[in-house]
C-alpha cells in the first residue's frame, strides 16, 4: 500500500505505463480502483498505444480504458496503427497523440482536464528521435506550448509523458523541462526503471515507469515467437503474450498551488512482480 505524508494541499496523479493488449487492460480493469484508493489518485493518466492486440489503440479499446477508470489516455509511435482511431482522436479530447508529430496531424498533443477536485492538469505526450522515426523536434515542442501556459496561470499541474527508446534522450527531456513541470515520466521500453527522484528545480522524474501487461514474455510479445528473431534473424510474426498481467506506473504527489512534485513512487501491481512503494 502506499502511504502519503501529509502536505499543504497535495494532489496525487497516477500514471500507468503502456497498457499491452488484453492482458494489460484486464489487469487495468482490476486493479485500477483499488489501486486509487490506496494511493489516493485524483487523476490517472495510462499510456494506451500498445492497447489493441500490442500495437496501436482503437475505439472500442479506449472506451474500455475510461470506463476503467482513466482519466486521459497518451499514445506513441504506434497510435495510427489501426486507422478507425482517426476520427475519435480528432473528438475525443482524452485521447492524445504525440504533440511533435507535424502540424496538420489530426488530434492534439497536449490537453488541459480537470481533476475530480477541480485542479486543472495538463497532460503532454512527446515522441523521442534518437533510433526512432524522424519527427519534429520534441524539446521545441515542448517549450512552445509551456512558453503559453506556463504553471500557474491555466495550468495547475504538467505530467510529461516521454515516450522514447533512449534512455538518454528522456533524461535530458527531464533536466530540460526541470522547474518547468512538475513530472516527465518514460514511457516506450517496457522495464521499469528504478531512477525515481525529483530533481533540482521540483520535477518529479522516472526513466521509464514499464509496461503494464503480461511480464511472462519480451516485452509484452511471446516468447517463442519473439525467440527466433534473436537466434536466425529469420522473419517471424510477433504474437502478444496471454498469460496474467502485472499494473506499472508511477504515481506523483504535487502542491497544486506551485505545481511541484511532492513525492514519486513506482507501482507495481498485479501477478509476478507485486511491488508498491512507500513515498
Amino acid at each position: 500500500m502506499i502511504i502519503l505524508k501529509n502536505s499543504v494541499d497535495p494532489i496525487v496523479v497516477l500514471l500507468i505505463g503502456d497498457v499491452f493488449g488484453r492482458p494489460g487492460r484486464r489487469a487495468v480493469a482490476r486493479h485500477l480502483a483499488d489501486l486509487k484508493a490506496s494511493c489516493g489518485a485524483d487523476f490517472v493518466i495510462a499510456n494506451g498505444e500498445n492497447a489493441a492486440a500490442g500495437v496501436g489503440i482503437t475505439p472500442d479499446v479506449a472506451a474500455e480504458l475510461f470506463k476503467a477508470g482513466v482519466d486521459v489516455i497518451t499514445t506513441g509511435n504506434h497510435v495510427w496503427r489501426h486507422k478507425e482511431i482517426l476520427s475519435t482522436i480528432e473528438s475525443q479530447k482524452r485521447i492524445l497523440r504525440p504533440l511533435n508529430y507535424p502540424p496538420g496531424t489530426p488530434g492534439a498533443g497536449y490537453g488541459v482536464f480537470q481533476s475530480a477536485n477541480g485542479v486543472r492538469v495538463g497532460v503532454m505526450n512527446l515522441l523521442g528521435r534518437v533510433f526512432m522515426e524522424s519527427l519534429d523536434c520534441p524539446f521545441r515542442a515542448a517549450d512552445a506550448i509551456l512558453d503559453a501556459n506556463p504553471l500557474g496561470r491555466e495550468v495547475d499541474l504538467w505530467i510529461v509523458d516521454m515516450h522514447a527508446e533512449a534512455s538518454s534522450e528522456k533524461i535530458a527531456m527531464g533536466f530540460y523541462l526541470d522547474g518547468r513541470v512538475t513530472a516527465v515520466l518514460g514511457t516506450h521500453t517496457h522495464i521499469p526503471t528504478a531512477d525515481h527522484r525529483i530533481l533540482k528545480q521540483g520535477t518529479g522524474f522516472i526513466t521509464d515507469v514499464g509496461m503494464t501487461g503480461c511480464y511472462d514474455s519480451i516485452i509484452g510479445m511471446r516468447v517463442d515467437s519473439v525467440m527466433p528473431k534473436f537466434l536466425s534473424k529469420m522473419p517471424t510474426r510477433f504474437e502478444p503474450a496471454m498469460g496474467d498481467a502485472m499494473v506499472c506506473g508511477a504515481v506523483i504527489k504535487a502542491d497544486r498551488n506551485t505545481g511541484r512534485c511532492l513525492a514519486i513512487a513506482p507501482v507495481r501491481v498485479g501477478t509476478g512482480l507485486s511491488e508498491c512503494h512507500s513515498f
